[in-house]
């Protein structure tokens, strides 16, 4: 069994979590905690594992991980990341089990091919639209739409565009502890000005907004 990385160095390859997932391979690591593909010891399923780094944990970041998992799980369109399980560590990190998806996210189609023909940019948004439209039913504003949250997922020959990240949303009613009125959260280049303003008070336009933005940025 292999170890890995230094900030999650409690994780070794070959581990299995809570008696459930074996872990195979790291496959990426942010400031906020790592990704594992991983296997469900039973069914054989490969699964995503997202773990959140131990020396990071405090209230604020439990509270986005629950809200993450929440509002995920609430969603049933293909096109958002689905929500299997979660639970906690040993060591008190907390972890996420998603359903695990073959392919890159549209930040690195950029960077790779640079912009996209209308056709299909137009396909992405509108797949991207119908996730953003179901969350919105249901009371979630996204708040962090970006090409880096929107990962094209290659499914039975065709290209799905699944939504990710869900941690910063915020519930329409009556959600407001984890976002100060003045407090600025999101991604600034594709935040709305009344985002920049307050996030707390914002609505559904606010996503709207990034949406327009990501399609400029597709097309150009």
């Amino acid at each position: 069994r292999r170890r890995i990385t230094l900030a999650c160095r409690l994780l070794v390859i070959g581990q299995i979590l809570n008696g459930k997932y074996r872990l195979l391979r790291l496959v990426g690591e942010g400031g906020m905690g790592a990704v594992y593909e991983a296997q469900h010891v039973d069914t054989g399923r490969r699964v995503a594992v997202k773990v959140i780094h131990r020396e990071l944990i405090n209230d604020a970041i439990l509270t986005r991980f629950a809200r993450e998992a929440r509002a995920a799980a609430k969603l049933r369109s293909r096109h958002v990341a689905q929500v299997l399980d979660v639970g906690t560590l040993e060591q008190g990190a907390p972890y996420m089990v998603m359903e695990f998806l073959h392919g890159e996210d549209l930040s690195d189609r950029l960077t790779r091919v640079g912009k996209l023909p209308p056709a299909e940019a137009v396909d992405v948004l509108l797949q991207t639209c119908e996730a953003v439209a179901e969350a919105h039913a249901a009371g979630i504003i996204h708040r962090d739409l970006k090409p880096a949250n929107l990962f094209l997922a290659e499914e039975a020959g065709e290209i799905l565009v699944k939504v990710l990240d869900f941690g910063i949303s915020k519930m329409r009613e009556g959600d407001s502890s984890l976002t100060a009125s003045a407090t600025v959260i999101g991604t600034p280049l594709y935040m709305s000005p009344e985002q920049m303003h307050s996030a707390r008070n914002v609505d559904e336009r606010s996503d709207v907004w990034a949406l327009g933005v990501i399609l400029y940025e597709l097309l150009s």
